[in-house]
């Protein structure tokens, strides 16, 4: 008996170091997935006024009167081009259609046509760069209503933002991004790609870039968000009412300072999440363009198709999104950017003088 006792309370500490040593594992893999941890919101941001009735109206034109904005409709998506272009010329930002051309099938013959983007810059010429995108094209013949009618309508809404601001610490560049969408994605005629070889081109200082992909599907339905492994439902929440910071593994640091601003805005659920390339999701959309050109960049994004079902289908529409949320999210990126754009530059040792230190 004694024995048995013995031999019950050794089975009963194994077991007990290998439950601690299992929380150990998942409390360490939850540190490095979701670094920085320990980040806290921000406690002076500017107070500014988002127009969610505004963002409706701008997802129901592109996702109804615009339908569909698909390479396979060019003039369509062509009048989807030109109608941000009008949009961001009631703002003092400086508009530019950025054209390139695509070698595209077209009724069994290979035919190159031309596509843009449209950029608007505010505060030209006050130091380094901060880039906001989202992408106008929509998969085949979806309407596109959260992909990526709601990125493009939080994109407009910051046009109106920064109109209304008097002072900017740097340049401020928003562009809407063509041809995100298959089968261009991942190759070099995404719009985002030709934008970041013309920033390097030009030899554009980067200091940040915030991509703005789907961020309107909202639920507060019970298992309503999906992840790549299961193993993620033990470190993040099961409901889909949150919006996710996502950046790569060597972005902790950025990741945290952007999420900090969002984690400011009252009533929004904030997540993020820095992890390898190789995971489903991390890099599938246009910020992945400016990770090839060595650029500080992060997506913000309801996490597509891992909780909005209708995600590349004809039922991503207008009517299933949240715009008070999206409101949200704009207001924290807005945020974001007034925090980014403050940062100072960093400091170098001059090649020639090697003990004087300036500023880039």
């Amino acid at each position: 008996m004694k024995f048995l006792r013995s031999l019950f309370m050794r089975f009963m500490k194994s077991i007990i170091s290998i439950l601690v040593l299992l929380i150990m594992c998942l409390a360490g893999i939850w540190c490095f997935l979701h670094k920085p941890w320990l980040e806290a919101a921000d406690k002076q941001v500017a107070q500014v006024k988002v127009d969610s009735e505004r963002m409706k109206e701008i997802v129901k034109l592109f996702s109804v009167r615009f339908h569909p904005r698909s390479y396979r409709d060019h003039v369509a998506l062509l009048a989807t081009g030109k109608t941000i272009q009008r949009r961001f010329e009631t703002t003092k930002g400086k508009v530019e259609m950025q054209k390139f051309s695509v070698n595209i099938p077209d009724k069994g013959e290979t035919v190159s046509k031309e596509y843009f983007n449209v950029s608007c810059l505010f505060g030209e010429g006050k130091g380094p760069r901060i880039i906001i995108g989202a992408h106008y094209d929509s998969h085949d013949m979806t309407p596109g209503a959260d992909d990526n009618a709601s990125g493009l309508a939080g994109l407009l809404e910051l046009a109106y933002l920064l109109d209304a601001e008097k002072e900017l610490n740097c340049e401020i560049e928003l562009v809407a991004y063509s041809l995100e969408e298959p089968p261009f994605f991942a190759t070099d005629d995404m719009g985002s790609a030709h934008h970041a070889n013309k920033l390097e081109k030009k030899g554009v200082e980067v200091r940040a870039v915030l991509i703005l992909e789907m961020i309107g599907y909202f639920t507060e339905e019970a298992n309503s968000q999906d992840y790549p492994s299961p193993l993620f439902k033990l470190l993040y929440p099961s409901v889909g009412n949150f919006i996710a910071i996502v950046g790569k593994l060597d972005q902790g640091k950025f990741t945290g300072e952007v999420k900090s601003a969002f984690m400011s805005v009252q009533g929004l659920g904030v997540q993020s999440i820095n992890a390898p390339v190789q995971i489903p999701g991390i890099d599938f959309s246009d910020h992945r363009n400016y990770w090839a050109k060595g650029h500080q960049a992060v997506m913000i994004t309801d996490t597509a198709f891992y909780r909005n079902k209708a995600y590349h289908t004809e039922n991503d529409t207008w009517d299933r999104l949240n715009y008070e949320k999206m409101a949200l999210v704009v207001e924290g990126t807005f945020n974001a950017v007034m925090k980014l754009s403050k940062k100072e530059p960093k400091v170098e040792l001059n090649k020639e003088v090697k003990e004087t230190p300036t500023k880039e």
